[in-house]
Parts: structure tokens; C-alpha cells; sequence
């Protein structure tokens, strides 16, 4: 027999009162006041309390109940039944035990702040389950007890875990081409310093894409066309060379010289023009 039980039956002749079954009545009308937690948890008892009294005319439970409900509405710290106080199945104890023990955990962790209600639900829940495995006669009663406790952990560790970071918006895809502009000196074909840093940016634009790469050679109208084609070719492959060296694959490059046609500025034959000296990147998206 459990040591609360043992006491009851010790002070029977006492009566009723004598053994403080009127906290059963205090409870009934109780309106707790405290923390979230507090008014939780002894809402939490005074919900078992009422049961066990009205519904299973068990006062020994009732006032167990009770008492804790009227403890914890006054800001009284109540822990977890002591399972050396019950006098429970060998067979259930390793469970119990760990099951406790994780309660306790719960209960030093900043849960009974952040979520008081599952919180004091996780309590009531262990303590009725409890209860209810000492007395073993009513399985459906131990099983609603001992579920509602375990759901009311998962709640807690649900709440509790900490939420993963939220994924990066992806980068808005753009439908049109990236085109980048190199220009030259006159009757050049090597890169300037700003030609290095223009193919720069095209490269890394490129590292981004798996998309082809179009480039296309242009020179001024100054000079004979047939020179002029042949320059504008040599000004795309030394463009090209560079991307292929830093590492976009040359099945991904085209290369095309057109010479004086489709100038960037129009101007009449035998015009020197720097707009005009110039290779194109095309990346498509």
C-alpha cells in the first residue's frame, strides 16, 4: 500500500474533514491567480480532483489532488508524484522512471514560461498516470492518462526545438541576356586594363549560367574592310581565350569577327570610332 494510502486509512476515524477532504469542496470553486503555469497546473489538479470525487467517488485521490491544485494556485513549487511514494508494477517502473526524469527536465527548461498550458498538461498527465498504474484495474483509464501524457512531451519538444532557419529567397531569374562590352585601342586586338576587368565580369556571370556564350568581334570603319574583318576576328578569340583560361568550357563559346558591320555608332567609311572598336559577350539565361 502507497504511503498516502497508508495514511488515509490511519486517520479514518478522524473523519473526513480531519484528513482534509474539504480541499476537494475549496478546489471545486477555486479561482487560481499566479503565474501562467501556476493557474495551469492547478487547473490541471483541480480537473483530476473533481473526477476522482464526482465521477469515481475515490476521495483519496480527490483530496490528493486537491491539495496539490490549492498548493500550486498559491504559488507553492509542486513537483512530479515521487514514484517511492507508490506502490507501482515492477514491470512498469524503467519506464516510469525515464519518464519522469524527462518531465523533470522539461520542468527546469524554459518550457512552463514559453508554453505553460502543455506544460502543466505534461504534469497533470504523468501525475494521473500515476495514479492510475497503482490502483492497475482500469486499463483504458491508465492508457488515456499515460497517452495524453507522452502527447502533451511531443508538443513541448515540438515547441521547444529550435525552428530551422528560414531558406534564402531564391535569386529572381532574369528572361533576357547579360551583355557585356569590351572596347579596344586602335588596330588593337590585346586587352586594356579596363578590357581585363569587363571579361572579369563576364566570366563570373558565366560561372553562373550553363547557358552558351556568344562573342563577336567589331572594329571602326577605318582601314580596308578585309583587314577590318580579319581584326575583329582576332579581337574575339583573344576574348574568348581568356574566358576558356579561367575555366568556361570552349564548347560553350562562340566566337564570330563581322568586322565593320553593325557598328555600335554609324558613321561614314574611313571613320576611326572607339565606340566602335569593341567585342560583345552574349550570355543567355
Amino acid at each position: 500500500m502507497s504511503t498516502w494510502k497508508t495514511m488515509v486509512v490511519g486517520c479514518g476515524l478522524l473523519g473526513l474533514a480531519g484528513c482534509g477532504f474539504g480541499d476537494v469542496e475549496t478546489i471545486r470553486t477555486l479561482q487560481p491567480t499566479g503565474n501562467s503555469f501556476d493557474t495551469a497546473l492547478s487547473r490541471e489538479y483541480q480537473e483530476l480532483a473533481l473526477f476522482e470525487a464526482d465521477e469515481m467517488y475515490d476521495w483519496v485521490s480527490a483530496t490528493r489532488y486537491a491539495e496539490r491544485g490549492l498548493a500550486a494556485a498559491g504559488g507553492q513549487a509542486v513537483m512530479p508524484f515521487d514514484l517511492a511514494n507508490f506502490d507501482l508494477p515492477d514491470g512498469m517502473i524503467p519506464e516510469m522512471t525515464k519518464a519522469r526524469a524527462d518531465l523533470m527536465t522539461m520542468l527546469d527548461s524554459a518550457a512552463p514560461t514559453k508554453i505553460p498550458a502543455a506544460a502543466a498538461d505534461a504534469q497533470g498527465k504523468f501525475d494521473c498516470w500515476v495514479e492510475q498504474q497503482e490502483e492497475n484495474h482500469q486499463p483504458k483509464d491508465i492508457a488515456a492518462c499515460r497517452d495524453a501524457f507522452y502527447a502533451a512531451m511531443m508538443i513541448i519538444k515540438a515547441e521547444m526545438t529550435p525552428k530551422p532557419a528560414p531558406k534564402p529567397e531564391p535569386k529572381p531569374v532574369s528572361l533576357l541576356p547579360k551583355l557585356f562590352t569590351i572596347l579596344f585601342g586602335f588596330d588593337q586586338d590585346t586587352l586594356t586594363p579596363e578590357g581585363l576587368e569587363e571579361v572579369g565580369k563576364a566570366i563570373a556571370s558565366a560561372e553562373d549560367h550553363e547557358t552558351p556564350v556568344m562573342i563577336v568581334g567589331h572594329t571602326d570603319t577605318a582601314g580596308p574592310a578585309a583587314y577590318n574583318l580579319s581584326l575583329s576576328d582576332r579581337r574575339a578569340r583573344t576574348v574568348a581565350k581568356a574566358m576558356e583560361d579561367a575555366g568556361v568550357p570552349d564548347v560553350r563559346v562562340m566566337v564570330q569577327g563581322v568586322g565593320e558591320d553593325d557598328l555600335a555608332v554609324p558613321t561614314a567609311d574611313g571613320v576611326p570610332n572607339h565606340a566602335n572598336r569593341r567585342v560583345t559577350i552574349t550570355i543567355q539565361d
